[in-house]
């Protein structure tokens, strides 16, 4: 059964949704603005500022819902104009191990949020949790 979740750190969605929606194997983040973020207006119109403020705010939510950004599987980009899409790669590779990069679609929206220039919505693996009799007969549990 899906659990949703709203981050109270975040103002409440300002669409019928949730910030994160849990299911048994995956973590899915709604897309994230720099205006969604408490003092995002101050790094406005910034391409690398914006990409980092939401990105930062992601890991957060991400540890929320009991995940690391490394268990992300799928990001999209959101961006305003595809010609940033190398400013906000730089900020947004700093983010991951460099061999195991997601899954991504990178498109351009000519209209985001608030004046926003970056949204990004990812999923992300939840960490297995071995039951009480999970494991292999010398009690060892199995890999996630």
């Amino acid at each position: 059964m899906p659990n949703y979740l709203n981050d109270p750190t975040l103002n409440q969605p300002l669409f019928p949704g949730s910030h994160i929606v849990l299911d048994d194997h995956y973590a899915f983040i709604s897309g994230l603005t720099v205006m969604d973020i408490p003092g995002g207006e101050t790094v406005l119109g910034n391409i690398h500022e914006e990409t980092r403020w939401v990105m930062r705010r992601l890991v957060k939510l991400l540890e929320y819902a009991g995940c690391n950004i490394a268990d992300t599987v799928r990001v999209d980009i959101h961006l305003t104009n595809l010609d940033n899409a190398q400013q906000v790669d730089a900020v947004y590779a700093e983010f991951f191990n460099h061999s195991r990069y997601p899954a991504r679609t990178c498109t351009e929206s000519p209209r985001l949020y608030d004046g926003s220039h970056v949204e990004i919505t990812l999923m992300a693996r939840r960490p297995h949790k071995p039951k009480d009799n999970e494991g292999d007969a010398n009690g060892e549990q199995g890999d996630r």
